[in-house]
Formats: C-alpha cells, structure tokens, sequence
C-alpha cells in the first residue's frame, strides 16, 4: 500500500563542492553474507575506543567475565562503555599497539577466552513504544557503549541530545559508504534492515520527532531494495524517505551528506544540531535498536576484510578486541605481497603498523593492498600551483594554501583558512601531479595546533595554581605576623595594671623582678639549708 511520503513527488538532490569518481572495488567482498568471526584465544579491548575520556575499569586482574559485561564504566560526560565481547579471564590491564595513525601503544583489557561464549545477565528491553522517559532511554544506549560506527566514534547518546537550545527537524541515516573497497554498511542494509529502521525510530523519538533522510548511494541497488522493503513493512512512511545519490566520493562525509539531502551547509566551526540536523551511520542505527530492545551492549560490529592482497575477501561480524591478524587467517590469509595493511578505506584509512593491534569500534574495514593497488608515488615536486586540489576540495577549502602554511609552521595563518573545516579525505592528494601528501601536512598541523592548545592549558593551570599558592603563602604570613604582635602585645601588657596609669609598664617590670628575686632567695636559702 502506497504511503503518504511516496506519493509527493521527489525531494530535489544538490551537489557538493568538488569530490572525485574513483573505482569503488566493492564487488571484492560484497557478494557474499555476513558470516560470524571466529572467537580468538586472546581480546585485546582498549578503554578508549571513542572520542572523549578514557572508560574507567570496574573489574580486576584475575576475575572472571562474562560476554556483555561491563568492564570499563564511561568516565564524564563525553565517553563511552567498555564491555567484554565473550567469556574468559582477565589476565591484563596493559600498553597494547592499537589501530591508531600514531602507531602507538594504549592501555587495553586483555581477556584470555574460554570458548564458551557465556553471557552475562543483561537488562531488560526498554519498548520504545512505550517511551519511557528519554533520559532512561539515552542511559541505556551510553551504558551500550553506541558510538558513532561510521568512523567518528563519537558518543551516540551525547549526539542525540542536543539539548533544548537546538530544535531538530531532521534526522540523517548515513547508507552513503562512499569509500572504495568498504562494503560493511552495504551488506548491513541488505541483511539487518529492519534493525536499521527500528534504531531510527528510537533515535527520532529521542529527538522530538523529525523527519528521517536515510541516503544510499546509487552503487548500492540491493541495498536499497532491502531498505525500501523493510520500510514498507513498517508505519515510518510517513516521515521517512529513502533518498538515491549519486555515486561520488566523498558524498557519505556528514557536511556532504547534508548538502545533497538537504541543499543547506554546516557554518565552519559549527555542527550540524545547529541548523536543526543529527546525521547517524545505518551501523549505529542497528546497534541502538540493539541495546533498547534486546539489553545488549555494543560488542561486535561488521568489518569488511578486503583487498586483492587477501584470498577470499568479505564482511565478518567480528568481536570488538579481536586481533587483526587472526581476521586476515579467518579470509584465508594473503595470496600474494601485501604493500600495505590498512584500517578503513584507500582514502581516509591509515596504515597498520602492528597486525596485532585489535578490532576497534570505529573499525570498519581491514584492506590488504597489494604494489598494483597502492603504487610508489615517488618523491613529492615542487607544487606547480594548477589549483587542482582546490577544485577537487569537497569542504570548498584552498588546499595550496593551507600546505603552504603548514609547512612553514604558521599555525596561525593556517586557521584563518579554516583548517578544522578539513575532513581528510585525501581528494586533494589524490588529484596532485606533484605527488604532495598533503592530508599529512594537514593533520600534522592539526596535532601542533592541538599540542600547543593543551600546553597553553597546563600552562594556565600552572600559573593559577602557582598564584593560588602564592596568595596561601601570603595570607598565612599575614596571619602569622598577626598572632605575633596579639602574643607580644599581650605580654606587655597584664591584665591587673591601669592600662590609663603611664606607670603601669614600669610597675610591671619593677613586680616582675622582685618576684624573680625572691624566687632566687629561696632556692639559695633551700641550697644552704640541705648542706646544714
């Protein structure tokens, strides 16, 4: 039966600025089913998997867990759950190697599995039906640990309270997955989509009932017949459209995504909740609907395991802290020299350093290139100044500009260019004739500007806490030097003189000797006696 919403006519699409048509290499892996990762011997959970602070750890070495539960509580306002994704022992708390562009170590729970699987006792479903109190609702989703699946990680139950300063009239469900190789969201559509459906409406309730956009890129047909029968199966027509978009990295960037949807931009400096807009991955979407309505945390997510370096490409659900390597055996391991092993796509991903580092939950894809996919580029020319990158820039930036000032090290005058409205997605590298990298020159500005941000804040700190000390210091001088002069003036003074009598000091003193005096008598006449 036809709804409401399909029979207006189409919403009008628009364009963003610039973006690429690159080969997209999704038929690699996304031709076969979800298939379940095997349990590895040992999970590798870092207690930071998610934009903010670090989750605290509630469970100690040597304890027993259980799979979904809580190991790692959510530390202030911006942070997320950590939770075991299957049964064993905690063995560690830890520096491990993570998926990380800095390559380096952090702390993680290390959990020798049992094999068993066993999981814990879970809450109860929450019926979004029955819309409980949206503050319960959004504490069940932070206790899940719902981050942004897309690639963000940010905290999903912050995002969907944007507070009552910021009306939304829009939902966003993100099903672009613009990237080469990356066919997890695709592959979720087709299998989960009434999942995908039932996280959105609980999302839109929490937002005070916008319409929901959910885009898909064109490249995508099955998912789109799957979502668009999913839909018809529900009540949501009325307020949900599912919008076809034209295959064009990087269309699934949320400023983009929003641009084509919608034809309105995102301020710089600004987030979308401020034009009256949340944009949420489809992944998220399902792991909502998972936590509200059957209790479970965020343990497992779908990776696409990719690449013409790895033998059988394709998507696993995979549990968060399993090794990456254990993942490229579970795919039959490499067929041939791999050039590099990369986490997430060829143009946003940054390459693995350590095979050892685990699954993260930002971590959507694990792409083994081999030298035919990711040639030497050579060394990086002289820029030649034919403006390229400007035209291929889909954040509408001057890319030149911003390498120039990086280089130099003007940290200054390369914000006034609005480096923070960068998303690295690599167009501009990718269409330079010089070879430049220029995303590296990009974060590599962005990460001083962050260094001497946090330095100015300890440094502001010290100073306080030095002025701080300096004023205790000084009042407890002032104190002191006060009880001082009460005690002296005190002893100058007794209590039985005239304080109007002129004589009275001199009569004090005088009394105050002639005691002393005759105390001395006395002990000589003591003396003289015990000797008789």
């Amino acid at each position: 039966m036809p709804t409401l919403r399909s029979l207006l006519p189409p919403r009008r699409l628009w364009q963003f600025h610039g973006g690429l048509h690159i080969p997209d290499e999704k038929t690699l892996s996304n031709g076969s089913a979800i298939a379940p990762a095997p349990i590895p011997p040992h999970l590798i959970i870092p207690l930071r998997q998610h934009i903010g602070a670090e989750a605290r750890p509630v469970v100690k070495i040597g304890e027993p867990v259980l799979k979904g539960q809580l190991i790692a509580r959510a530390e202030g306002q911006i942070s997320a759950c950590i939770h075991a994704s299957s049964s064993g022992t905690l063995i560690a708390i830890e520096e491990h190697p993570i998926p990380h562009p800095s390559g380096l170590t952090a702390p993680c729970a290390i959990i020798e599995t049992d094999g068993a699987d066993t999981w814990a006792e879970l809450p109860p479903a929450l019926p979004h039906h029955a819309l409980l109190d949206p503050a319960e609702i959004r504490e069940r989703i932070r206790w899940a640990g719902v981050v942004g699946l897309g690639g963000a990680s940010f905290p999903t139950s912050v995002k969907l309270d944007p507070g009552p300063s910021h009306r939304i009239t829009t939902l966003i469900i993100n099903g672009a997955e613009c990237e080469p190789y990356i066919t997890c969201d695709d592959r979720l559509m087709r299998e989960r989509a009434p999942s995908i459906l039932a996280g959105a409406r609980i999302m839109r309730a929490l937002l005070n009932e916008p319409d929901i956009l959910i885009g898909i890129e064109d490249n995508k047909p099955e998912a789109i017949a799957a979502m668009r029968r999913a839909l018809a199966d529900t009540d949501m027509g009325a307020f949900t459209e599912i919008r076809v978009i034209p295959t064009r990295y990087p269309s699934g960037g949320e400023k983009q995504l929003i641009r084509i949807l919608t034809g309105r931009e995102v301020p710089s400096h600004s987030i979308p909740a401020q034009i009256g807009i949340v944009c949420q991955n489809v992944g998220s979407a399902a792991a909502v609907a998972d936590a509200v309505l059957a209790g479970r945390p965020l343990i497992s997510r779908v990776v696409t395991v990719t690449g013409r370096g790895i033998t059988t490409p394709r998507n696993l659900e995979v549990r968060i802290g399993t090794p990456i390597a254990a993942l490229i055996e579970t795919c039959g391991g490499y067929r041939e020299p791999v050039r590099r092993l990369v986490c997430g796509g060829p143009m946003m991903g940054f390459e693995i350093l350590h095979p050892e580092a685990p699954i993260t939950k930002p971590a959507n894809c694990i792409l083994a290139l081999t030298a035919a996919e990711s040639p030497d580029p050579g060394p990086a020319l002289a820029c030649i100044r034919c403006g390229r990158c400007a035209e291929a820039c889909p954040a509408n930036l001057l890319p030149q500009q911003l390498y120039w000032h990086a280089r130099a090290k003007d940290l200054d005058r390369v914000q006034d260019y609005n480096l923070f409205d960068c998303i690295e997605c690599g167009c501009c590298a990718q269409v330079c004739p010089s070879h430049i990298p220029l995303v590296q020159y990009y974060r590599f500005a962005k990460n001083e500007i962050w260094t001497r941000e946090q330095e100015k804040r300890k440094s502001e700190l010290a100073r306080a806490r030095h002025e701080a000390k300096q004023a205790r210091l000084e009042r407890q001088e002032r104190e002191r030097k006060a009880k001082l002069r009460q005690k002296k003036e005190a002893l100058q003074t007794p209590t039985s003189a005239d304080p109007s009598d002129p004589g009275a000091p001199a009569a004090a003193i005088a009394a105050a000797r002639s005691r002393a005096a005759a105390r001395k008598a006395a002990s000589t006449q003591a003396e003289t006696s015990d000797h008789a």
